[in-house]
């Protein structure tokens, strides 16, 4: 979507602007699907249908409707037919009601991610309320609270896969605290024309089904010239034993996937028009189901203004990374009359969405050189190399607080809890604020077995990996956006320290492809996490994964725990790294029951998703 300041509307008809996309062969099936932010000329929006909805009531309609993609066509579920669904632009103050009709044969649901409101209101059938029955009308009906750049999305079954979910825009009461001169909406997303329970049933019985890039015979003899014979053998060994890939960096992949860009592949190539000197504002929005993005703009930096709707202080880098579910907000200044390249490169390698930046529609910028699919290693998975032999799957003893004299992963049991305590975690500077403990020293709580028998296996130690940007885009040469960049613009409200911990592990097993938390899928946590009304809590996670999870809170704010101070960021979606200790600092403001789960959306589908309960007030009062 593009927003200039003034309001003005464009002189670009539709047709150039679809010429400008690509050519008149597109316009049909891009006119019938695609939202009107994705049109836009150099003075303001055009004039497409459906406009951006605004106002204090809002109707929604849920159906299918046919998508065209590469010459291939397949049925996707839309809201009020277009793919991203149309942007809704609200304003901080207002009262709301939104009409969500299901034209479906299924329930449906609509989640408002971010957005703090009663939880009725929320959006997740069989937690907060019953669901969206087909030809049947809900009204969400709640007070807006804040401000910023968030987004909705279904939260029923898999349908946020097949294309429920759309941008949502929050103008703030007070003006912000920068300049811009036009702004455009950039949601990122994947597509498949498989249907998404087969994609699952694919990763229920071949975990690596879709990864096709594997190491390969002539790779391995390139390792045993760099490493060494022996070296090279325990590498692939360890790996091969404990039956993981040091390529695993996603569940689904370019294999099947299409990278959109506000809807549009890469060859259909998204267009943001611009005039040489201005500032331009761009709100990105993971709306991925399963896919990272790393996102840079070749020879433009980008100053980071917001991160998931919320100021924090100007940042200014040449890439960052966005997970499912987390948004970010930059400022650019294209001074050139030029063209430049929106790119948005999958975390594995194995795929793009790009588009492109431009003073004039037609225009396009070269792609920059893409970059080889990335390798764990065994210190990302929390391994110690100290006297690497092949016993990786025995139980060895600690007695040097966290490193064996075997780089073990070892089987989750009972008796290797141990090795997750806090005083386990090995050479850590305790007056270096990125790398020292988790903050504070109030007991933490979890049950005593709590991997369980949902966990494949559980690192050798965990640490803070807040500043490190992730694997992949290390040693780039570039500003890579880090977690303890992250810093409020004004200090949060609630100054208290939390007066209680909650250690949560997050576990899985790949070669089932079971997700969960404490080793407990879903189905098998009989009891809520239970908060106590006003309380000051700490949510310490630990990831016992080989794989990233973004893992979303419901309802409540959380304070990224990052070493800043009276002015941690606060966040709704955070991304834990694998063997990472990451802790967040939340005031149960918000009674009443609430998700929380990873937002790969096939990992919380297998069972990442527990439900968090905020007990003690009986009359629910407004949040911060």
């Amino acid at each position: 979507m593009h927003f200039k300041k003034n309001d003005q509307h464009s002189d670009m008809t539709r047709r150039e602007m679809l010429k400008g996309l690509g050519g008149l062969g597109l316009m049909a099936a891009m006119a019938r699907l695609l939202p009107s932010y994705v049109f836009a000329g150099p003075n303001g929006p055009t004039t497409i249908s459906p406009p951006v909805l605004s106002g204090n009531t809002i109707d929604l309609l849920i159906g299918e409707t046919p998508f065209l993609l590469g010459g291939q066509t397949g049925m996707a579920i839309t809201i009020n037919g277009t793919l991203p669904g149309p942007l809704i632009r609200l304003r901080e103050g207002e009262h709301v009601t939104l009409n969500v009709s299901n034209r479906l044969e299924e329930d449906t649901s609509i989640h408002w991610h971010g957005l703090i409101l009663p939880p009725g209101m929320d959006g997740v059938p069989g937690v907060s309320f019953a669901g969206i029955k087909p030809a049947s009308t809900f009204s969400y009906r709640f007070p807006i609270r804040q401000s910023g750049t968030y987004w909705y999305h279904s939260h029923s079954g898999l349908q946020e896969q097949l294309g429920v979910y759309g941008p949502l825009i929050i103008d703030p009461m007070e003006p912000e605290p920068f300049h811009y001169d036009r702004e455009y909406v950039v949601v990122l997303s994947d597509w498949t024309f498989e249907a998404p329970k087969t994609v699952f049933a694919n990763l229920k019985k071949q975990s690596d089904y879709y990864n096709f890039q594997k190491r390969t015979a002539p790779e391995f003899f390139s390792d045993m010239v760099r490493m060494g014979v022996g070296a090279a053998l325990q590498n692939y060994f360890m790996w091969d034993r404990m039956r993981m890939d040091p390529t695993d960096f996603a569940d689904v992949t370019g294999y099947t996937y299409t990278y959109l860009m506000n809807g549009l592949s890469p060859e259909q190539n998204w267009t943001g028009l611009f005039r040489s000197g201005e500032r331009v504002r761009l709100r990105f929005i993971g709306a991925a189901a399963m896919t990272f993005y790393d996102v840079r703009i070749p020879g433009l930096a980008m100053t980071v203004v917001h991160a998931d709707g919320q100021h924090v202080q100007p940042i200014l880098v040449d890439e960052f990374r966005i997970g499912p579910a987390e948004t970010y907000d930059v400022i650019i200044e294209p001074t050139e009359d030029r063209s430049y390249t929106l790119f948005a490169e999958t975390m594995d390698r194995s795929g793009y969405a790009r588009g492109t930046l431009a003073p004039r529609a037609g225009m396009s910028a070269p792609l920059p050189n893409r970059r080889p699919r990335p390798l764990r290693t065994m210190a990302d998975m929390g391994i110690s190399m100290k006297g690497m032999d092949t016993g990786i799957m025995n139980h060895t003893s600690h007695q040097d607080e966290g490193h064996s004299d075997h780089p073990v992963m070892v089987p989750a049991t009972p008796e290797s809890t141990h090795m997750h305590d806090r005083h386990h975690i090995p050479n850590i500077e305790a007056n270096d604020p990125q790398h020292a403990p988790i903050p504070g020293s109030i007991p933490v709580q979890h049950p005593p077995d709590h991997h369980g028998t949902g966990n494949q296996s559980i690192a050798e130690y965990s640490r803070q990996r807040l500043d490190e940007p992730g694997v992949g885009l290390e040693n780039t040469g570039m500003r890579v956006l880090v977690y303890t960049d992250l810093k409020s613009l004004t200090p949060y409200p609630d100054q208290r320290e939390p007066e209680r911990a909650i250690e949560l592990h997050l576990t899985g097993h790949m070669v089932r492809y079971m997700w969960s938390f404490d080793g407990k899928k879903y189905s098998e946590a009989k009891e809520p996490i239970r908060f106590h009304y006003g309380e000051r809590l700490r949510l310490t996670f630990v990831n016992d994964t080989m794989m990233e999870h973004p893992l979303h809170l419901h309802g409540m704010w959380m304070h990224l725990e990052n070493g800043t101070g009276a002015y941690l960021p606060r966040k709704h979606t955070v991304i834990v790294k694998p063997a990472e200790r990451l802790s967040v600092a939340i005031t149960a403001d918000a009674p009443g029951r609430w998700a929380f789960h990873c937002h790969l959306l096939l990992h919380m589908e297998a069972g990442m998703f527990r439900v968090v309960e905020v007990t003690g007030n009986e009359e629910p009062e407004p949040h911060s």
